[in-house]
């Protein structure tokens, strides 16, 4: 039937974009899926080396004091990288404690290479470690965010990697007591440094220069995040993790590590207002000039001394005349990618875009109103799997016009079946008079042959969005549903082939065909047997066997895009049932099920 034919090619074209979804989206091992909460555990780093003062090659942007790590702390060899223990205990330091970080600053250089987050841990169970964001240099996950000047000026040095600067005032970073650090260049120029934090993830450099030279000076300000190894990513298209920026009116720039590596270095060029860094999935950092300044901004791998990523930029020119004094503020994120908190930086500081620092993709226009419905029914009901139900309730109830018009179509085709029936024996093998007769008797009906897919694409945009925001955002990261689902953001555990836990053995991770995915699929096999069996063999194989190879394909989603799927399913046969049952059409469901499980009893005819 041709309503049958247009449905299969509906949920065919479903089945290809979801299998596109599997491939280019989700990775197949669970292994890697877990791998994401503790991202810095799982590394292919390299080993760490001390660094050479003079690098060669180094870009015009950033003096090679900028891009040459040359501040390594003791402790660490080519063989044996330090520990991080032995190179956090190497320095002098400024305590971090804060509501939400843990560490401290290394005062040589200034930066921030010791930093926990208080409020995320590796694993689900709360016991586990928390999250290490950043480690100095020196060990082999080396990672960091720095904040300096370079000199345009002969004879005259700035702040910058090697700097060892005096602690003036504090010897603990919180939100109500900043750090106050100076240090003397011995030629007339005395940089004042004051530290301070907020109560989330946001650093604030405020610098000031006296110049007592005798002469006029040129510096420039720069930032900096560098990272030593290359970290195990998720690897899938619908997140970008690696270096990113946004440069002024040059925008958004996503630059992974394999193309970094390839190609160097990459320069948007000159921009005013934005941000630099690194991202991960859940965690970032990122050095951000002062609003209103223009700045240089570049992404590069540099193998000079030590390999390593970088996200850096460096300011417009600072005069500064003899006896007179400039300053600056520099911001430094390090944190989670909570999206209220990004979003309030973006607002508050007038940070440029830097509510793109998650990745809301290219329909962002859809993830991000997603998240705020599911953000809001959380925070109304506290669970976050429920606020998945309430908020496939209030989508359904959007889309119920359209759907309703879809499942009065699909009922009024199955009152003309009978009609349809007589044109094909009618009509015979003459395809093109069969077609024409159809289409007449559509017309006739005031029917849309074709209005039966709409509910089956009406859930492509939806499930698309769904599963942007439980795979990208890290308030879905180990936010429980019930029961054995601790984690929405991953996988349902179980597995129907150790009986769910009880027998006492692993099964391959191809074979984790948990609960909810089996759930899924009896609702979607329930939903697709509301209608008639299509009489083509093939349409027919593919109707019976599409739960099936759903069931199996999902099961590596996370589970509140199961748990969704499921939920939606069971809205739709509740939906389609009570509009079939008012349009007087016959409810195929029983005696689908009758006929199939019948069928076996049945032998052919010889």
């Amino acid at each position: 039937m041709e309503n049958n034919r247009n449905y299969m090619v509906a949920i065919g074209l479903s089945i290809v974009v979801l299998i596109a979804w599997q491939f280019f989206y989700v990775s197949p091992k669970m292994e890697r899926e877990r791998a994401d909460t503790q991202q810095e555990r799982t590394v292919s780093a390299e080993q760490a080396t001390s660094g050479s003062d003079a690098a060669s090659g180094s870009d015009a942007a950033i003096p090679s004091s900028a891009t040459t790590d040359t501040a390594t702390p003791s402790g660490g060899t080519a063989d044996q990288p330090a520990s991080r223990e032995d190179a956090v205990a190497s320095g002098s330091r400024i305590t971090i404690d804060t509501p939400a970080l843990a560490g401290s600053i290394n005062l040589a250089g200034a930066r921030i290479d010791d930093l926990h987050l208080k409020e995320y841990h590796e694993e689900v169970d709360p016991s586990s470690p928390t999250i290490t964001l950043l480690s100095p240099a020196a060990t082999d996950l080396g990672y960091f965010a720095e904040v300096g000047y370079v000199s345009g000026t002969q004879g005259q040095t700035a702040p910058g990697p090697n700097t060892e600067w005096t602690a003036e005032g504090g010897t603990t970073l919180t939100p109500s007591s900043p750090v106050t650090l100076s240090w003397d260049n011995g030629s007339g120029l005395t940089f004042t440094r004051t530290i301070s934090v907020d109560d989330n993830y946001m650093f604030a450099f405020e610098d000031s220069v006296t110049n007592e030279s005798g002469e006029a000076v040129t510096l420039a300000n720069y930032g900096r995040v560098t990272r030593y190894f290359k970290p195990k990513t998720a690897g899938i298209y619908v997140l970008h993790e690696g270096l990113i920026g946004v440069a002024g009116e040059n925008g958004l720039q996503e630059i992974d590590y394999s193309d970094v590596e390839e190609d160097g270095t990459v320069t948007p060029g000159h921009g005013s207002g934005g941000w630099v860094g690194i991202t991960d999935k859940y965690w970032a950092t990122a050095v951000i000039p002062q609003p209103g300044t223009g700045f240089d901004s570049r992404f590069g791998y540099f193998k000079d001394g030590r390999a390593r990523y970088q996200s850096d930029f460096k300011s417009d020119d600072i005069q500064v005349a003899a006896g007179a004094s400039a300053s600056t503020t520099t911001r430094v994120f390090a944190g989670a990618k909570e999206v209220q908190v990004i979003d309030g930086y973006d607002k508050s500081l007038g940070i440029l875009n830097f509510d793109l620092m998650i990745d809301w993709g290219w329909f962002y226009f859809l993830t991000k109103p997603m998240f705020w419905l599911l953000d809001f029914f959380y925070h109304l009901v506290g669970n976050f799997g429920v606020s998945i139900l309430l908020t496939t309730i209030l989508v359904k109830a959007v889309f119920f016009p359209l759907a309703n018009k879809s499942y009065k179509s699909m009922a009024n085709m199955k009152k003309v079946q009978p009609k349809m029936e007589e044109l094909k024996q009618k009509h015979g093998d003459d395809r093109m008079a069969l077609q024409q007769a159809m289409m007449a008797l559509y017309k006739e009906e005031k029917i849309n042959p074709v209005a039966g897919c709409w509910p089956v694409l009406l859930q492509i945009p939806v499930f698309f969005s769904l599963y942007k925001v439980i795979y990208i955002t890290i308030e879905m990261r180990h936010a429980p549903f019930f029961g054995w689902i601790q984690d929405l953001s991953a996988p349902d555990p179980t597995s129907l082939f150790n009986l769910f836990g009880l027998l006492p053995y692993d099964v391959p991770h191809a074979l984790m065909i948990g609960v909810w995915p089996l759930i899924m699929g009896i609702t979607m096999f329930l939903q697709m047997r509301m209608n008639p069996t299509p009489p083509d063999p093939t349409q027919a194989m593919i109707f019976t066997w599409m739960p099936v190879v759903f069931t199996f394909m999902l099961a590596s989603f996370p589970a509140g895009l199961v748990i969704y799927w499921a939920w939606n399913n069971t809205l739709s046969v509740i939906q389609q049932g009570v509009i079939m049952k008012r349009q007087g059409v016959k409810i195929e469901l029983w005696d689908n099920l009758r006929n199939l499980f019948s069928r076996k009893k049945q032998k052919p005819e010889t």
